[in-house]
């Protein structure tokens, strides 16, 4: 183990709240593709024409069938290494808020991955788990039951929760998109009112609570980890200004430069999959 790794372990261990930030890299090795860049095409569209309210107003078909394409390569991917180490992490430990900028469900699919193992080993309790080896379909249940427990403070939305654009009621949706025509789109069971996807678009605000609870973290926390993110985008990139002025001790993890490197006490280069589970395995849990 490096002298920075164990600085890590060690400031992570010692600090009682934790607020966790990551980004798009934390989500690279699982093969999560980007969507802007130079391959960031679909079709003829490029994000910035497509993810927007007025884009969706004028053909929420076409919005709609970008955004199931999306989530068919997302349920594709799986969670890698950094998603398990930090959710098992969180889930032996308590005080730890973690927030993310990404709209993939990995996290949380982590979590449930991160949560079978505990319960395999006798790490975690949970009704239903009472014998993983006799009834596993039982066991994954619980599994993801207990990985409720930790879900992430969404900055950006998820690709899988939808919102009326009608009511307002906002809801899981892990169906098949039929963006065939617009008379098949996705409707709310409440008003029948066309849903939309349940992210932030641009030219949005963020959601007020996840914001509030997003700073509110930060601002109590004892040591923040960046994971993934070159904090290019605000307000979200904020988020460790707070923690590190109200004295955090700043760790960031990044294959690349960050503008939170100066603000650093351990800065690590490389792989979230390949640094967070050391600094992490050696933080208890």
């Amino acid at each position: 183990m490096s002298s920075e790794v164990a600085r890590a372990c060690a400031l992570l261990a010692g600090a009682e709240r934790v607020v966790v930030f990551t980004g798009a890299g934390v989500s690279a090795e699982s093969g999560v593709p980007t969507f802007r860049g130079p391959g960031g095409l679909w079709k003829t569209f490029r994000p910035e024409q497509l993810a927007t309210p007025e884009a969706f107003a004028r053909d929420p078909r076409l919005v709609w069938e970008w955004y199931g394409w999306r989530r068919d390569l997302v349920a594709a991917c799986r969670p890698n290494l950094a998603h398990v180490a930090l959710a098992r992490w969180m889930l032996c430990r308590s005080g730890v808020t973690l927030v993310t900028q990404n709209v993939d469900d990995l996290h949380e699919r982590g979590a449930a991955e991160a949560a079978l193992g505990l319960l395999r080993e006798g790490r975690l309790r949970a009704a239903g788990a009472r014998s993983p080896d006799a009834d596993p379909e039982a066991c994954r249940a619980a599994a993801r039951d207990a990985a409720a427990v930790v879900p992430p403070v969404r900055l950006h939305g998820s690709l899988f929760h939808v919102r009326c654009t009608r009511c307002g009621e906002r809801r899981e949706h892990r169906g098949a998109v039929d963006a065939s025509a617009e008379a098949t789109l996705p409707r709310c069971v409440a008003c029948g009112g066309l849903l939309r996807p349940d992210v932030v678009w641009f030219g949005e605000p963020l959601p007020e609570r996840a914001l509030e609870a997003a700073f509110a973290a930060a601002a109590a926390a004892q040591a923040c980890l960046v994971i993934g993110t070159a904090g290019a985008v605000q307000p979200a990139a904020a988020l460790v200004d707070e923690a590190a002025g109200a004295g955090a001790a700043v760790v960031v993890v990044d294959p690349g430069e960050t503008a939170y490197d100066g603000m650093a006490e351990v800065r690590l280069l490389g792989a979230a999959g390949e640094v967070v589970p050391a600094i992490l395995g050696g933080s208890g849990a």
